[in-house]
């Protein structure tokens, strides 16, 4: 479980720091690592993280793509994902343009898919060896993943050092330039001050005025039917906003034999000053 605490403990920074240099980076045998970016994208999320990493890192940067793509429809993607699990293959992938073994640092992105990285990636490890290396694990997604992903690589990949890693929601992807930068600084690979907040109190059960900012935040959003059991706060942003931690039950959606038992979750909402509570993940 090392991985998931460090991945939390990156999550906790705040930072003002706006450009990286790939000079900043951690110092290997007395030079700089040499970076890699590199990342599968559908909707074109996953690719506007990469492209904003690479941008502030000045590194490499290089797209997996499919000797098939997928659909460009949603629901067809999910339908062939979902034949491929069972049939138990995974997608074929074009070979890499770049030589993964020049590389000391790999920023592997990818979207979430079942609660993963997607099919692509697996694809990747399967023929890429990257035993040694430091991996950086950045993600999009609709809910959470980050942490089940991360601790996916961390078992799938025994030989190399999983670093912490970023996620963001699809909806709040005019956050991630920001978030980015801030990660980026909080993770060590670019010089730059930064608070780190307070732990998190006890949680308590939820009041009136917590439960209507969790339903705030989560209402609209159809994959979650949860609800709000107990909660902690703190400052952030040099106490210009708060963020909270639910603890919620998430209960199924539909009455149907396949769908998942109810679950406890954890919900993390952030609430700016002027603007409305939003989560920014979920983790199961």
């Amino acid at each position: 479980m090392k991985i998931l605490k460090l991945m939390m403990l990156a999550a906790l920074a705040v930072m003002v720091v706006t450009s990286c240099s790939q000079n900043n980076l951690r110092v290997k045998r007395g030079k700089a690592p040499k970076v890699l970016v590199l990342y599968y994208s559908q909707t074109s999320n996953t690719k506007a993280v990469a492209e904003e990493i690479a941008t502030r890192l000045k590194s490499d940067i290089e797209e997996i793509t499919l000797v098939e793509p997928y659909d460009t429809a949603f629901q067809a993607t999910i339908e062939r994902c979902k034949a491929d699990r069972e049939k138990g293959i995974t997608p074929e992938i074009n070979p890499l343009k770049s030589n993964v073994a020049d590389y000391d640092i790999i920023f592997l992105g990818y979207p979430i898919w079942f609660g993963t990285y997607a099919p692509p990636i697996a694809s990747l490890l399967d023929k890429v060896d990257l035993s040694g290396k430091k991996v950086v694990p950045f993600c999009t997604f609709g809910s959470g993943g980050l942490e089940s992903s991360g601790q996916d690589l961390f078992e799938r990949l025994p030989n190399t050092e999983i670093l912490p890693g970023y996620g963001v929601r699809a909806a709040r992807m005019d956050a991630m330039p920001k978030e980015v930068g801030e990660f980026l600084a909080a993770s060590l690979f670019c010089d730059g001050k930064f608070d780190m907040p307070e732990p998190f109190p006890e949680q308590h059960p939820v009041s009136a005025e917590e439960e209507a900012i969790f339903d705030a935040a989560v209402n609209g959003y159809p994959m979650l039917n949860a609800k709000a059991t107990t909660v902690a706060s703190r400052t952030i942003q040099d106490g210009e906003g708060t963020e909270y931690l639910f603890t919620a039950m998430d209960m199924p959606r539909e009455k149907k034999a396949d769908m998942p038992p109810a679950s406890e979750i954890k919900v993390y909402v952030i609430v700016e000053k002027g603007k409305a509570p939003e989560f920014t993940k979920v983790v199961r």
